[in-house]
């Protein structure tokens, strides 16, 4: 029993790593901000070098929770091979615990106070329960159409809340890249780039 927890809490304080190393491999925001800034000519974005760091800042923190959540939701409640037994989602005790584990190995990773780590399990729950109140079966979006997710709309309205649609359809695509990111990230047996080159 005592080596099941080790496990759990090895596994719960990798994943914490790889998602924090994956969202600054990608360079996610950046990218999502460059690329809005050039796309919608909204250069007025970057002029204030403290005030862009400022947003970079923020919007990295939006796309930690929407990682995360999507992430602790594939590890947690979607189905998974269990050995010879067909696949099922984890038992809500042990999903709770892991959580907890990933919760304090990110907030060990990320250097957070006890504050930053409370605001950030708040966020984390906002956006948990925000999705389930939206939840409808998964369908592929059209190109010109924004998700309904709150990293969309607290992106776009921290991004450029003057330009609210075009930032919710640019929010929406790095959202997609997100979601892409966070499956990569859970998937079994795939040693992620990192790990697989500090080995030797």
């Amino acid at each position: 029993m005592p080596r099941e927890k080790q496990n759990s809490k090895d596994a719960a304080a990798e994943l914490a790593r790889r998602i924090a190393e994956a969202l600054t491999r990608e360079r996610v925001i950046p990218r999502f901000v460059d690329s809005y800034v050039i796309e919608n000519g909204r250069h007025a974005l970057q002029v204030h070098a403290s005030l862009y760091r400022d947003l970079l800042t923020l919007l990295q923190r939006e796309a930690l929770l929407a990682l995360t959540v999507r992430a602790l939701e594939i590890v947690c409640d979607e189905p998974r091979p269990a050995g010879k037994r067909k696949p099922c989602p984890m038992l809500r005790r042990d999903a709770g615990a892991f959580r907890r584990k990933f919760l304090a190995a990110l907030t060990r990773q990320q250097g957070w106070t006890a504050g930053d780590a409370l605001d950030f399990q708040r966020d984390l729950q906002m956006y948990g329960e925000l999705l389930a109140r939206a939840a409808s079966p998964r369908r592929c979006r059209k190109p010109f159409e924004a998700a309904n997710h709150p990293f969309v709309d607290r992106c776009a309205f921290l991004l450029d809340s003057s330009f609210m649609e075009k930032a919710r359809l640019a929010a929406s695509r790095t959202l997609s890249g997100i979601e892409e990111l966070a499956a990569q990230i859970v998937a079994p047996d795939e040693p992620s780039p990192a790990a697989g080159s500090s080995a030797g």
